[in-house]
């Protein structure tokens, strides 16, 4: 243990003299998070205020006195819709959609047929999708104001035509609701992780071997166990101090909360940051042992950050299992490293309680997984350093 102390100061001595790299994947994993949840927070404050805008936008509204006075009579403003709505919709410069009323609307009205009210939108144009919902739900409330007063000249009770009550009742609470606009958070602290570590595991091993100075390390008295536990040392050091800056920048993060509901319903305390950090630990270990391993048998840095691409699209594409599956969590996907993480991140931002097994699985796998790179490691370092 004294000679891997002994390298585990070197290694990191190294990693600090690279201090542009090091300052740059440092105020990436700070800075970033918060960034993240202003541009979401943005996002969601803009859809909430179109899904909540007291405007209607219509093509023809002189045709259909009665309805502008519903609309008036429900404090709503009318805008007319320019000439060209259908391009500026396509074209993504228009974020209402247009409610077209034909010239023989009132008429038709009046003679007790069903004229046709067209909202026009496109789906690729997500700001004026989002208001379609609240322009369908106004003209739903004219068509019912319309029949209501027909049923009432014809002696009919409206009531009648409703023989049940429907009441909708939502279990989610609101930690749950948060979760699925917060979803991206394990998986943005995931890889901040992942490429925190990954320059550091590489310039232990590959760099040194393409600089020539992994065959004079070796000439020392320390073992080649001393020398791979160091080295692993110091790379994993590098991955968990990303992964506690990335988790502890979230909690001064959400005073840049441009959204009240999202400020309201989205909680990351020390609780949930100590959570993310136990789960986020051990896989920095396991994912810096796992890239020294694979960058070992490489002869140059580059050809080293080319293999190691394999392992940064394995871990993106697992957490992706959840979403191209709607039969939710299983068993298995805490059998895999990555995978099992964000799954225990998503448990902990929706405020589900996790048995002391579920978190024991993943710890285990990534322990097992980190040896047998370590032993790998040792195998192939002397050969590294002659070849």
């Amino acid at each position: 243990m004294k000679g891997a102390w002994v390298v585990f100061v070197k290694e990191v001595r190294d990693a600090l003299r690279d201090r542009r790299t090091l300052l740059a994947v440092v105020l990436s994993s700070v800075v970033m998070g918060p960034l993240l949840l202003f541009a979401l927070s943005v996002l969601v404050a803009g859809s909430e205020e179109r899904a909540e805008s007291r405007e209607v936008m219509i093509a023809g509204i002189e045709y259909a006195p009665s309805l502008r006075n519903f609309l008036e009579r429900q404090t709503l403003q009318i805008e007319a819709a320019p000439a060209d709505y259908e391009r500026q919709l396509v074209e993504r410069r228009l974020a209402d959609p247009v409610i077209v009323i034909a010239p023989d609307f009132e008429s038709a009205l009046a003679g007790g047929e069903r004229p046709l009210l067209e909202v026009v939108t496109s789906s690729a144009n997500t700001r004026a999708a989002v208001g379609v919902r609240r322009v369908q739900r106004v003209l739903h409330a004219f068509n019912q104001e319309i029949a209501m007063q027909r049923l009432t000249y014809r002696g009919v009770a409206p009531a009648a035509l409703e023989s049940v009550q429907i009441q909708e009742r939502d279990l989610a609470d609101p930690r749950a609701r948060a979760a699925q606009l917060t979803g991206i958070v394990p998986f943005f602290v995931l890889m901040a992780v992942l490429y925190g570590a990954l320059n550091a595991a590489l310039d232990t091993t590959a760099g040194e071997r393409e600089r020539g100075s992994l065959e004079p390390l070796l000439m020392t008295p320390a073992s080649r166990l001393a020398l791979v536990v160091g080295k692993w040392g110091a790379v994993a050091s590098v991955g968990m101090l990303i992964a506690v800056l990335s988790c502890l920048s979230f909690l001064p993060a959400q005073g840049l909360l441009r959204s009240d509901t999202l400020a309201a319903l989205f909680r990351f305390g020390l609780r949930e940051a100590g959570l993310f950090l136990a789960l986020l630990l051990p896989l920095a270990a396991t994912l810096s042992a796992l890239m020294m391993a694979i960058a070992i048998r490489c002869k140059t840095f580059k050809e080293a950050q080319a293999s190691n691409t394999l392992v940064i699209l394995a871990v993106s594409l697992l957490p992706m299992a959840t979403l191209f599956s709607d039969a939710g969590e299983r068993p298995w996907h805490l059998w895999l490293p990555a995978l099992a993480q964000v799954t225990l991140m998503g448990r902990v931002l929706r405020g589900d309680a996790f048995a002391a097994a579920d978190l024991l699985v993943p710890l285990g796998v990534a322990a097992l997984l980190a040896g047998a790179c370590l032993a790998y490691i040792a195998r192939h370092l002397r050969v590294a350093a002659t070849r």
